[in-house]
């Protein structure tokens, strides 16, 4: 079992650990800590078309950006709690939401399988503060059996450009969080993942900033368990920007969800339910109550509801399979 490690980085070009300027245009594959005793240094030493890194059971206590193309991580334990990347900024310690993430990830085509992302800022610090776990920019990101841990926005799941929607796909992934712990403007489809409210007074689950009518940026959440600890006044969401979109559809709901389902940005504040979209279809659970949802959510009907499937949101999945 490896020892706690601790680094800060960030991956840019080939930097100097590199070891193969005959490769440079292939995607090698390298060992952690076989081949390097980092993550860090081993994305470093991947060149600008991409890789894999194959990771053993550990905790690495790194945090480190990444612009580099089609790379992709792979834990290579039993279990995603195996191998743990993991630090602990806030947003007021690191200067801003997005500089508080434990990974950033701004290259196309990355892939991560059966590993867990963490910041830990929450277990050791009181005062409450954003704290980024995953900020993902990334066009056709592909998260498998990945598990995202924090508290106050723990994925930012984002787009480089309003305009130019990245695409990201979550499958079979565990998130939990608090506030606002899936938020940003990607189109992001989540299949079959369990998304854990945490304890706390009032959570919600998505806060979604699409900021224009015309963008094509989502989060649906197909085929979902939402879990739930204490027994605050939990949501699916609220809109972070006038045009938030979120979909949830066929979720089983095992605990504890407001019967309003959704909420307003800053009730008395905040108009955005106006022009944000916020549906569902096919609930069950103890927290599906259809009759008591806001009365500015969509109910969605099968042939609606078909729209927002995985075939219909992403047209070519090549990059999926």
């Amino acid at each position: 079992m490896l020892t706690r490690r601790t680094f800060i980085a960030t991956v840019t070009a080939v930097a100097a650990v590199a070891p193969w300027p005959a490769l440079a245009q292939t995607r090698p594959t390298v060992r952690v800590p076989a081949d390097y005793k980092t993550v860090t240094e081993a994305l470093n030493a991947l060149p600008e078309t991409g890789g894999t890194v194959e990771i053993s059971p550990g905790t690495y206590r790194e945090k480190w950006s990444l612009n580099k193309t089609d790379v992709h991580l792979i834990g290579t334990g039993e279990k995603p709690e195996d191998v743990i990347l993991v630090w602990g900024d806030s947003a007021k310690m690191a200067g801003g939401t997005g500089k508080s993430a434990s990974l950033t990830i701004t290259g196309d085509g990355f892939r991560a399988t059966n590993l867990t992302i963490q910041n830990d800022y929450h277990l050791d610090n009181p005062e409450p503060s954003q704290a980024v776990a995953l900020y993902l920019t990334s066009d056709r990101a592909v998260l498998q059996n990945v598990r995202l841990l924090g508290a106050q926005d723990t994925l930012y799941a984002a787009s480089k450009k309003p305009t130019e929607p990245s695409r990201q796909y979550f499958h079979d992934c565990y998130i939990e969080g608090h506030v606002d712990f899936i938020f940003g403007n990607a189109l992001a489809l989540f299949d079959r993942c369990v998304l854990h409210i945490l304890a706390r007074e009032q959570a919600f689950i998505t806060a979604h900033s699409r900021t224009a009518e015309t963008e094509t940026t989502a989060y649906v959440f197909d085929h979902c368990t939402v879990t739930t600890a204490g027994d605050g006044n939990y949501y699916f969401g609220r809109a972070w920007r006038p045009y938030g979109q979120v979909v949830f559809l066929d979720t089983r709901i095992e605990g504890n969800i407001h019967p309003e389902g959704w909420r307003e940005w800053t009730p008395g504040k905040t108009e955005t339910y106006t022009t944000a979209h916020f549906a569902e279809y096919g609930s069950t659970g103890p927290g599906a109550n259809d009759a008591s949802r806001v009365f500015w959510a969509d109910m969605l009907k099968p042939e609606d509801a078909a729209k927002w499937r995985l075939e219909a949101v992403f047209p070519d999945r090549s990059w999926i399979a």
